[in-house]
């Protein structure tokens, strides 16, 4: 028994050291490692069809999108996780971040799309608004939606664009333009008791395109 516990023990400490040696290796991997990885990957998508889109995340740098295997689930590559600020969202917040996104700032250029991705994760870091992307989309205050899209159920039929799903993956990669915002309103469209409460009890930052964002 004495025997077989001591082999068990030794088995444990070389599975611990071999597996610090491996992340040893990845972490000072070279370019020629590197090279080697991304081989055998190409490998496994050649005989399993998994990673279908590495190849074309490897041409452009494979930071910033999120690839897709072939069963749908998001792979993030591995310079975005090198980066170790990248916010991993379930499918089901994702797809509501992006809904938001392409509603509000539709007609937004791309950095406009990315403020209001921005201010909604924002919201999900502050601890005067909910703790999900979900929850703050949909919150309400006294029967009153926090975003326009949403009490006019605009939020469901938008198509979100290519534009939008870029901008929202560099909100997600850990770039932030907002200075902090918690609230955006375009004053062209608002009405004049909504934009006297933005001015009264917020603090304005600054405007892009037709949005003006408070804190």
């Amino acid at each position: 028994m004495y025997k077989k516990a001591l082999s068990l023990l030794l088995l444990c400490n070389l599975i611990i050291l071999m597996g610090g040696i491996c992340v040893w290796e990845i972490e000072h991997a070279g370019p020629e490692t590197e090279s080697a990885l991304m081989l055998k990957l190409e490998d496994l998508e050649a005989e399993s069809g998994v990673l279908p889109e590495l190849s074309e995340a490897k041409s452009s740098g494979g930071i910033g999108i999120a690839d897709m295997t072939a069963s749908g689930q998001r792979v993030v590559s591995y310079s975005l996780m090198e980066q170790g600020d990248y916010r991993f969202l379930e499918e089901e917040e994702l797809e509501v971040l992006q809904r938001i996104v392409e509603a509000e700032a539709g007609n937004e250029d791309e950095d406009g799309k990315l403020l209001v991705a921005n201010v909604v994760l924002n919201r999900v870091d502050s601890d005067s608004f909910p703790d999900t992307v979900t929850e703050v989309v949909f919150q309400q205050s006294k029967g009153v939606t926090q975003f326009s899209p949403v009490a006019s159920g605009r939020i469901h039929t938008v198509k979100v664009s290519e534009e939008t799903i870029a901008a929202v993956e560099r909100a997600l990669s850990g770039e932030d333009i907002s200075q902090g915002a918690l609230y955006f309103a375009a004053r062209k469209y608002a009405s004049s008791k909504k934009m006297r409460w933005f001015d009264e009890k917020l603090t304005f930052l600054f405007r892009h395109g037709g949005h003006e964002f408070y804190k």
